[in-house]
């Protein structure tokens, strides 16, 4: 086990056994928590942990600020859906569109990293964020190849669509979506795993150091700039993975679910709740602000019902306005784990 960690122990008792559940309940979520919300949610979690995992190669491990993350999850996920509408239903479709748009998203890294990566890190960012503003306006006005803000509906091979009935397993249903949610599973579980190894290879370390110092990192001899854009090209070949993934579950892509800066905007949130630099902070970082999202108003609602009586109460606690909770939740968390959940649990009280 420790050598599929990389060596990368958790170091804490309790952020171990919050890994161990957190592990297990997605291992066993179509057995556990039966319901299309529930495998939804489980499978939605499998996938962000990795986008926001190579987010956090680019933000935690070597320091560079982007916001063109989810045009690097939007192209794999256009790279899934256009090969599905043109080559069939078949798996080759799955492979090729994957396997482009794995490439196409670590070429355009490439060429952003190439022309922006040596100006300072303000500069960078705005960079990143004009090109994915300009990406998510050219999608939604290729009607023709992207569907427009429509996006693109498409079918996936018939194993892993609920039309495919396998049977009953521990008394409940088996179909192709079991199949497709583990196929999530799995595939988020290597790609974390490499992920891991990647940051703690001699590679993450230097990453780390120019971090820390980039100009004594320099002077020792590393070319910091390459180091930078090698970074960049694998957070945004892994964040284009994940979007394949994203594809094959949900059969449907489209700017507001792939592209929107909103999702940019909770993967930052999701970082700094879990904690910077730490890929365990991804998973609980992950796992925390999607179940908030899926579920947060549906609790919110039964404390406005237990609480109708109170004055006032029932009015703060209205489903509504979960959204003011949310942002009241983030900034307890980032006020009482300035380091993350995680960091905060690697060093004790």
């Amino acid at each position: 086990m420790l050598h599929l960690l990389s060596g990368d122990k958790p170091r804490s008792v309790v952020l171990t056994i919050i890994l161990l559940v957190i592990l297990i309940s997605l291992a066993f979520a179509p057995f556990l928590f039966p319901g299309v919300r529930s495998l939804e949610t489980a499978a939605r979690i499998c996938i962000f942990i990795v986008l926001v995992a190579s987010y956090d190669l680019l933000l935690g491990y070597s320091g560079i600020v982007s916001f063109a993350h989810t045009m690097f999850f939007g192209l794999g996920a256009y790279g899934v859906a256009l090969s599905s509408i043109h080559m069939g239903r078949g798996y080759d479709a799955l492979i090729v569109g994957t396997v482009l748009g794995a490439i196409a998203a670590a070429a355009l890294a490439w060429l952003i990293a190439l022309f922006s990566l040596r100006v300072r890190a303000i500069f960078f960012a705005m960079i990143t964020l004009a090109v994915a503003s300009a990406v998510a306006v050219l999608v939604s006005q290729l009607s023709g190849l992207t569907g427009g803000e429509d996006g693109l509906n498409y079918k996936i091979p018939r194993d892993l669509t609920p039309a495919n009935r396998l049977g009953e397993f521990l008394g409940v249903k088996v179909n192709g979506k079991t199949l497709n949610y583990y196929l999530v599973f799995f595939g988020s579980a290597a790609l974390f795993l490499l992920l891991l190894r990647v940051v703690n290879s001699p590679f993450g370390r230097v990453l780390q150091a120019i971090r820390e110092n980039d100009f004594r990192a320099e002077a020792v001899g590393y070319r910091v700039v390459w180091y930078r854009t090698v970074a960049t090209c694998l957070s945004a070949a892994t964040a284009a993975l994940a979007g394949s993934l994203f594809a094959i579950w949900l059969r449907y892509v489209g700017p507001d679910t792939t592209l929107s800066f909103e999702i940019m905007l909770d993967i930052l949130l999701m970082v700094v709740i879990g904690g910077m630099g730490t890929m365990y902070g991804a998973i609980l970082g992950a796992t925390l602000f999607v179940l908030a999202q899926n579920y947060l108003q549906t609790l919110m609602g039964a404390a406005s019902e237990a609480t109708h009586s109170l004055p006032l109460v029932p009015h703060l606690l209205d489903p509504d306005r979960w959204l003011l909770w949310l942002g009241v939740l983030f900034v307890l968390s980032v006020y009482f784990f300035p380091t993350g959940i995680v960091g905060r649990l690697r060093n004790g009280r």
